[in-house]
């Protein structure tokens, strides 16, 4: 009762039960909480707060919810699932738990993972979260730059410049960034015929003080998914789960936090 009074809820009617949310969460697609959140972005540049002007751009390892098994093991279960029969259990029922058959295995820092991989990108400025997406462990941070940057652009505003670590750095997203007259703000690398000069060592030091927003993002999603380990055991459900966090816990919040900052 004193929950219903707090909420403002009426006391002779019956409150939503446990399942309210994890029900409307299933009824949402990924691209309605896509629309959502450019909404509120959108909202947010009108009130004066900057969303294009710089674009922090990474990416993070995120555990599998389920056990890892072998390359040959989840071949075998993807195929199995695949069938007519895939879903059920052996007495002809929907499965009330599937294994997570979407993510697979990498390597990082010698160390091997099985599960995801989220892209991010984060503005500079005020550290809101412009785009996110889940992919399976094994695919390359570089070419996600280009998908990151696209939806990032939630207003009529043009992004001014892209930053992003050395795994990032290569003609292709060069191109791509200098084809759309967005400023390049990769970090260089050493290559096999010639080491990184003293002026591109100096700009890689000023690119990483931009940078290092995106991974304030990464820590904070860390400490809503238990040490960094998905919630579901799929892509989907996954990805539109790390864009409720971004909607509700990183935008609306922080810009809340920031609109009242503003001068009137």
């Amino acid at each position: 009762m004193s929950f219903k009074s707090f909420l403002g809820l009426p006391l002779d009617q019956a409150a939503p039960d446990h399942s309210t949310f994890s029900r409307f969460r299933s009824r949402l697609s990924k691209q309605a909480m896509i629309k959502l959140n450019s909404a509120l972005l959108a909202q947010l540049h009108q009130h004066g707060i900057t969303v294009n002007e710089g674009v922090a751009i990474d990416a993070r390892l995120v555990k599998s919810a389920s056990k890892p098994v072998s390359n040959d093991k989840l071949t075998e279960l993807r195929d199995k699932n695949a069938g007519p029969d895939g879903n059920l259990d052996k007495n002809g029922n929907p499965k009330k738990f599937s294994r997570d058959l979407e993510s697979d295995w990498t390597i990082k820092n010698d160390l091997p993972h099985f599960g995801l991989k989220e892209h991010a990108a984060v503005e500079v400025e005020n550290g809101l979260i412009l785009s996110t997406t889940l992919t399976p462990a094994s695919h390359s941070d570089s070419t996600y730059l280009p998908y990151a940057t696209i939806y990032s652009m939630h207003t009529d505003q043009k992004i001014d410049v892209v930053y992003a670590d050395k795994g990032y750095a290569g003609a292709p997203n060069r191109n791509f960034l200098a084809m759309n007259q967005i400023a390049d703000g990769i970090m260089r690398k050493n290559n096999i015929n010639a080491s990184l000069t003293e002026a591109e060592i100096a700009r890689n030091k000023s690119i990483s003080k931009k940078r290092y927003i995106v991974e304030q993002y990464f820590g904070l999603a860390t400490l809503f998914d238990d040490r960094s380990r998905a919630r579901f055991t799929t892509i989907v459900k996954n990805s539109i789960d790390a864009m409720f966090r971004q909607f509700a816990f990183c935008n609306l919040q922080k810009g809340a936090r920031i609109l009242r900052r503003l001068p009137a």
